[in-house]
């Protein structure tokens, strides 16, 4: 039997600002092919650690590593491997949608013939024809975010970092988001993805970590976690995991 090496293994991350320690030692890993799901409410410290693992903040111990590639020694190697969308993200708001892509798409060193086949690629995937000509400023939420999500897609990363991506958005536009990510899934590609709300993680994620105050108190697929609860729903397990009383 071949044993599947991870696309992303992290360990025992912790960062702390000040007084707040905001991530507790925390460990998971992605497979190729899989969807895991960081679910807490805010403040959990999801955000901290995603951008740890994106390379974008130090942690005070741990270490995190693409297919490998310890990306405190490899920074630049692994990143390459990395696709990231945070919900703060800013479009450059004088260049459209197609005009940013270019701009990233050099960052990243694609060949020019295959950056513009693959931009015309994401615009149709995402829906975005009807829009990516306009300058970015005047893109509605929804517009803005299909946006970044084909910046994080772009280069083809291997893992690919989702900061609560259907944040703010109406549920079609949430909807069409989930069934992107699933496509990727489909492709091969490792996604870490972000969330507070339940119902989107028992429907999208192939394991789930439950992330409260800074650590990971329990993390597996939904039946092991439910199981493991003696509760009915995600809800119900995170509240019980979390010190909270479950009502019956």
């Amino acid at each position: 039997m071949i044993e599947i090496q991870p696309t992303l293994r992290a360990e025992s991350l912790t960062k702390q600002f000040g007084a707040v320690l905001a991530v507790d030692q925390a460990t998971l890993q992605v497979n190729p092919g899989e969807i895991v799901g960081l679910l807490g409410p805010n403040g959990a410290g999801k955000t901290t650690m995603l951008r740890m693992i994106a390379g974008i903040l130090t942690p005070d111990s741990g270490h995190v590593s693409v297919r490998g590639v310890n990306i405190a020694d490899h920074p630049l190697e692994a990143k390459r491997m990395i696709g990231f969308h945070s919900g703060d993200t800013q479009l450059y708001r004088r260049l459209n949608a197609r005009e940013a892509l270019q701009y990233f798409g050099r960052l990243y060193g694609m060949p020019e013939d295959r950056l513009n086949a693959r931009i015309n690629e994401l615009i149709d995937l995402l829906e975005m024809r009807a829009f990516c000509d306009r300058p970015c400023d005047t893109y509605s939420a929804g517009q803005k975010q299909r946006a970044n999500i084909a910046r994080a897609f772009l280069h083809d990363p291997d893992l690919l970092i989702l900061d609560e991506p259907t944040t703010a958005l109406d549920v079609i536009s949430g909807q069409f988001i989930v069934e992107t990510i699933r496509a990727e899934k489909a492709a091969g590609r490792a996604v870490l993805f972000s969330t507070h709300i339940m119902g989107e993680a028992e429907y999208l994620c192939d394991r789930i970590a439950l992330l409260h105050q800074g650590r990971i108190v329990d993390q597996g697929p939904l039946d092991d976690l439910l199981e493991r609860s003696g509760c009915r729903n995600l809800t119900d397990t995170f509240l019980k995991l979390a010190g909270r009383e479950v009502a019956a």
